[in-house]
């Protein structure tokens, strides 16, 4: 019985240093989101951090369209981030599936 313990929590610990690693390396990620067929980009890092926002000139004439474009676009990086992160955590959790409401690496 403890000789399970101990390896169940040698495992927790290599789990933990994985999901580490993986927050490490998410945080460095930049991705880009973009609409109206790349009229609008927006680059976003892991952490959810504006980089870089470029818009088209030609969008900057009709300001609602712009709003959704910019909009379209920053939603398009956060899904692109947290497909992202989904992929990395699930490795570093070896498929182990997370707690409810607990989301990584924030």
């Amino acid at each position: 019985m403890r000789g399970n313990i101990a390896q169940l929590m040698q495992q927790a610990q290599k789990m933990q240093e994985n999901v580490q690693r993986a927050q490490e390396e998410l945080a460095k990620i930049e991705v880009t989101g973009s609409a109206g067929g790349g009229m609008v980009s927006v680059t976003l890092t892991g952490r959810m951090e504006c980089r870089k926002v470029r818009i088209d000139p030609s969008v900057v004439s009709d300001p609602e369209m712009a709003e959704d474009l910019i909009a379209a676009a920053f939603n398009d990086a956060v899904n692109k981030i947290n497909t992202e992160s989904q992929a990395k955590m699930s490795a570093a959790t070896a498929g182990m599936p997370m707690p409810p409401g607990m989301k990584l690496p924030f």
